[in-house]
């Protein structure tokens, strides 16, 4: 395929403790010029948009949804650490319940490339979205095994010469789901995060169940727009708008009501 030189790509800084100190403090991502960072070159996320973040209104919680955010806060500032038994074991149970019949022969390794990973060692690749974006991948090959392995192995539809990597896209979904959710705000700051906490309070699932959805209607999307590598911001764009109206449709009462659901098997 052909080297376009640098591209965009997003890179979200995690620090712990991460001080939300009131519901107009700047996001903690940003949008940084590289050659291939965490999203690989020509896959720069579209999360980070222009806003006026000064301008947005924020949304009163109940004690059960403020505790709920405070969770998955916690959750989103926990960087990857590969020194840590517990994010070590994490890595071989995706392999595991990826590859079942294929032994793994290290946590660095040329075999994670087979996932979709940019290179030997996918740690570096979890510096985009951190440790939730590893627990993520885990909850969709745990819960919907074999939506999961049809994105893995493209087993759907009339795929691409140049298709986007599995693993990384993963890691987009997770960014921009943290992103349009508004996670990191002390309060959210926009009807879909106001909407989203609603179902986190009934399910402390939500946000993984949230991205399962949008991977399945991620891969719907570029099937429906006949898209290549290339085109991977484009279909994230498109993705985004879709589960956003979805989100904000009247009859929704849980996640498992919305119309993209219907893609998971």
């Amino acid at each position: 395929m052909e080297d376009r030189g640098e591209s965009f790509v997003a890179v979200r800084r995690i620090s712990q403790g991460f001080e939300r100190g009131n519901s107009t403090c700047h996001s903690s991502s940003e949008v940084m010029a590289g050659s291939t960072a965490w999203l690989g070159r020509g896959l720069s996320c579209v999360c980070a948009q222009g806003t006026d973040i000064d301008a947005r209104p924020s949304f009163d919680l109940t004690p059960a949804q403020e505790e709920c955010l405070q969770k998955l806060q916690n959750r989103i500032d926990v960087a990857y650490d590969g020194s840590i038994p517990e994010h070590q074991e994490a890595l071989r149970a995706l392999w595991k319940a990826a590859f079942p019949v294929e032994e793994l022969h290290g946590l660095i390794s040329e075999q994670w490339k087979e996932m979709g990973w940019q290179g030997k060692d996918p740690s570096t690749d979890f510096r985009g979205a951190g440790f939730i974006s590893l627990e993520n991948l885990l909850y969709f090959v745990r819960n919907f095994p074999k939506s999961f392995q049809d994105l893995l192995q493209k087993q759907e539809g009339d795929r691409a010469l140049w298709e986007y990597p599995f693993a990384v896209a993963g890691v987009n979904i997770t960014f921009m789901l943290i992103q349009i959710l508004d996670i990191e705000a002390i309060k959210p700051r926009n009807l879909v995060g106001a909407t989203f906490l609603k179902f986190l309070a009934e399910n402390e699932s939500a946000f993984d169940l949230l991205y399962c959805i949008t991977f399945k209607l991620m891969d719907h999307q570029w099937l429906t727009m006949h898209a290549s590598y290339m085109d991977f911001n484009t279909v994230m764009k498109s993705t985004r708008r879709q589960i956003e109206r979805e989100l904000l449709e009247e009859n929704i009462k849980r996640l498992e009501d919305l119309p993209s659901y219907r893609l998971l098997n």
